[in-house]
């Protein structure tokens, strides 16, 4: 009888014998797996010589863990699917906590496999021992210790089903050498017997309410988020289809750009601290405010009790810890968004598809008001390219490509989401929740991965991309062409953008000093890199950008001290908005505000 240890693999599906290190990759190959994001080290080598010996999986070897837990994280929001990372015990688990915390709070799925010391030798600070799931329970939505091989399997199956189901999130398996090295009996997936089943359907009589409450409402608005792209595809449709039908006006979050159009003529642009001035002005006067799978984030919110103070309040969301977090909910829905929203739009279609037609046509010249503002207007001239110029021109000259787009965190982030329109979901991939710094760059690169042929670009400020700057080594290594869009303003933007508005203009370390040439940077890796300083010059360079098949680094300098506006000052209320005419910023945050920055 062959040793059924020798089995290859995708073998018949049927209990098998097999190593711990060989379960894995078995296991992630019965998952669908594609892609893995990993560093080895000496408590995955049994693993990583498995994944040697099968041609399924690619291994993507970035440079640092948090790379590998970034990148995976383009890559689960541009394609839907849980993103892999595999590392070593110790430092490799800790580097890898970071972007934990980010997956968690954004609800991006990942499946993060590290290694431990034996299991005879945990507890006795072993070489690269850390306790990984006392470290990583905050951070993960669920986390495992194996001890037991036979256990591996049915682990790494329950770990898929609890990362993509119910509201997404990162979970991580902690795996012994010893487990990964003993043979175990392994099953392959079975229709879902796990526990963990989370309510996807909403409750027909809450539905109901809320679609009474819209056929009423005078000045209703559609509060979206990230929920309803991790959702899928058909419920970006489904929500198109319902602003579409009851004419009612959109706004989003920063993670739920591309649910609906930004051609859309329903659309208001994205709401928040830097969000635009009609969507906070229609969200703070609205009488129906209907949240679909976003939070109440502090940066939405401003002032709680000054939150949108006549409004009744709708909330669906598939987290039911979410609801009444923060803000009080009228009409509370616990459901998947897509499932809430097809039953919604039968409930109101069989209810006659009535509004409010006379209170809507107010409440939109209300809205044209507020949109004749023009938030976002500024003027380029002279020699120094303003940012929002620069990302007017790659939105102008990059929106008719199958584009993607990845964000570091600070202003450039902000002036990315204001100036640059997303059509479809899946396109727009930034750290909202956590606002890590470094996240773009390898996020572009798990982006990459699962779509080759794309235009993939990070929108990056000088600063943050120097977090991850070493990933350049797997761009080059993997022949990925992501583009690095580096807005250079020499400033940590951000921080001294609140260091003028709340600390009298000392700018205390927010200087970039000693910024390497990032053209010479981009030729030492074996990339491309271009510059340019002037506006004439900008369309060419971006072209060039575009057209060349390789990394590129793109070193756009801009105006150093360019705020982004509009803004919320922290502390103000959402409708007490600084737009880009208010020049006078010197105490505008006060004592209250300033310990919410």
């Amino acid at each position: 009888m062959p040793n059924a240890n020798n089995l290859p693999y995708g073998a018949p599906k049927m209990k098998r014998q097999m190593t711990g290190a060989k379960m894995i990759v078995q296991a992630l190959i019965d998952q669908g797996v594609d892609t893995v994001f990993g560093y080895p080290g000496g408590a995955v080598l049994p693993i990583y010589d498995e994944v040697f010996q099968q041609n399924s999986i690619k291994h993507v070897l970035v440079r640092h863990e948090q790379g590998a837990v970034h990148a995976a994280e383009g890559y689960a929001r541009s394609t839907g699917k849980p993103g892999v990372v595999l590392v070593t015990s110790g430092p490799g688990a800790t580097n890898a906590v970071t972007g934990l915390t980010d997956a968690l709070l954004d609800s991006i799925p990942l499946v993060v496999l590290t290694g431990q010391v034996p299991t005879f030798m945990i507890g006795s600070d072993a070489f690269q021992e850390a306790d990984t799931v006392g470290i990583t329970r905050p951070c993960t939505k669920h986390n495992w210790l194996v001890k037991e091989t036979d256990n591996l399997g049915a682990t790494l199956h329950e770990a898929f089903h609890v990362a993509t189901h119910g509201r997404p999130g990162p979970v991580l398996i902690d795996i012994p050498k010893d487990v990964q090295f003993a043979t175990g009996s392994y099953e392959s997936p079975k229709p879902s017997t796990s526990r963990y089943q989370p309510q996807v359907k909403g409750n027909m009589e809450e539905i109901t309410e809320l679609v009474a409450a819209m056929e009423t409402a005078k000045r209703p608005i559609f509060y979206t988020g990230g929920g309803v792209i991790n959702s899928g595809p058909a419920a970006s449709q489904l929500l198109r289809e319902l602003v579409d039908a009851t004419g009612f006006p959109i706004t989003s979050t920063l993670m739920g750009l591309g649910a609906y159009p930004a051609s859309g003529d329903k659309w208001l642009g994205m709401l928040g601290m830097h969000g635009l001035y009609e969507a906070n002005m229609a969200m703070h006067d609205c009488d129906l405010m209907i949240n679909i799978g976003a939070r109440f984030d502090d940066r939405i919110t401003g002032v709680i009790d000054s939150f949108s103070p006549k409004s009744t309040k709708a909330h669906i969301d598939i987290d039911p810890s979410s609801i009444n977090k923060v803000i009080r909910i009228d009409i509370p829905i616990v459901g998947d968004v897509g499932h809430v929203l097809e039953d919604l739009l039968k409930v109101w279609k069989s209810r006659g598809r009535k509004t409010n037609s006379e209170g809507l046509s107010k409440w939109w010249s209300k809205i044209k008001e507020w949109r004749a503002k023009d938030c976002l207007k500024f003027t380029q001239s002279g020699k120094v390219i303003k940012p929002q110029h620069a990302l007017t021109r790659l939105e102008a000259l990059t929106k008719d490509h199958d584009r993607y787009i990845t964000t570091e965190v600070g202003q450039h982030q902000m002036w990315a989401a204001q100036y640059l329109g997303f059509e479809e979901p899946n396109r727009w991939m930034t750290s909202g929740g956590l606002g890590t710094m470094g996240y773009g760059f390898p996020a572009s690169i798990g982006v990459q991965m699962a779509h080759p042929d794309a235009l993939v670009i990070n929108v990056a400020g000088e600063a943050s991309w120097l977090m991850n700057m070493q990933e350049m080594g797997t761009a080059m290594q993997f022949g990925l062409p992501v583009k690095q869009f580096i807005l250079n303003n020499e400033r940590l933007g951000m921080v001294r953008q609140w260091q003028e508005l709340l600390h009298g203009e000392r700018y205390s370390q927010s200087w970039s000093e000693a910024l390497p040439d990032f053209v010479k940077l981009a030729e030492a890796f074996g990339a491309k890199g271009i510059i340019c300083h002037d506006p004439d010059d900008l369309d060419d360079a971006i072209m060039e950008m575009i057209n060349y098949d390789g990394p590129v680094i793109f070193d756009c300098l801009v105006e150093k001290h360019e705020n982004c506006f509009p803004m919320i000052p922290s502390g103000k209320a959402h409708n007490e908005m600084l737009l880009p005419g208010d020049h006078e910023t010197q105490g505008v945050i006060d004592a209250k505000g300033s310990v919410l920055v």
